[in-house]
């Protein structure tokens, strides 16, 4: 909703100075850059796509019952997923911004990952094999939704630096670290709940449902942060502007 509200009017109507006025972006429209324009256009809306279709295929209601619209929606959040890594890797590259080194291997390693694990997923698709097709898919999620881990974990990190009186290292160092960390530490949950789900024994799977447990905590403080910190601020902005 998000995504759609901010940017969905603005891309489609060509009003992409609009999109400046978002003062946490990090780089949205640059005059004289059409291409560049069109990519970050292409790339925004692309990602509600992700984020919407991504988390219709784990509603088990219509796997079961409609697996038509299952397979239809798997292949929209595939081929999106795979195309907005290859765009995103080109606004690394061609289209640099001032977050650094790290942040630009973090997301091009992230991005070999989307397309690696959405090839595999997609293959084993097609040769029945449902169980393999599952894991490949879930772990496509997790990484294709870097971004939105990475909001929360900055989000949740912040909280802190300020609570604790900034004697956390800075949200910078944070950053760095996070950037990695957002795609691969979800990564790391997936693959524990999976060997845990495929027969681990007691102590792996306590060992899963806790570290499941504290990750949905803190997913949801990053929730609570990156809406107040975020979302509300640029949502209030633009609807009151309709």
């Amino acid at each position: 909703a998000y995504i759609l509200a901010v940017y969905a009017p603005t891309s489609l109507s060509g009003n992409f100075a609009a999109w400046n006025e978002n003062k946490m972006l990090i780089k949205g429209y640059v005059p004289g850059d059409t291409v560049g324009n069109l990519a970050f256009a292409a790339h925004v809306l692309m990602a509600a796509v992700v984020t919407f279709g991504g988390t219709l295929q784990f509603v088990p209601q219509i796997r079961a019952r409609a697996p038509g619209i299952h397979r239809w929606i798997g292949r929209a959040f595939m081929t999106t997923a795979m195309a907005a890594s290859v765009v995103g890797l080109w606004m690394t590259w061609g289209r640099p911004t001032d977050s650094g080194l790290p942040a630009a291997i973090a997301i091009t390693l992230d991005a070999v990952l989307i397309l690696a694990f959405g090839g595999l997923a997609w293959r084993t698709a097609v040769t029945r094999d449902l169980a393999a097709h599952r894991r490949w898919a879930m772990r496509t999620f997790m990484v294709a939704n870097g971004v939105w881990f990475l909001r929360l974990g900055m989000a949740t990190y912040g909280m802190a630096y300020m609570a604790t009186g900034k004697v956390l290292p800075k949200p910078g160092v944070f950053f760095d670290v996070w950037s990695f960390g957002a795609y691969l530490v979800p990564l790391l949950l997936l693959e524990l709940y999976l060997r845990a789900k495929a027969g681990g024994g007691p102590a792996l799977r306590s060992s899963a449902a806790g570290a499941i447990a504290l990750g949905s905590l803190l997913m949801g403080v990053g929730i609570f942060g990156t809406w107040v910190g975020m979302f509300a601020p640029v949502l209030t902005n633009v609807l009151a502007k309709l």
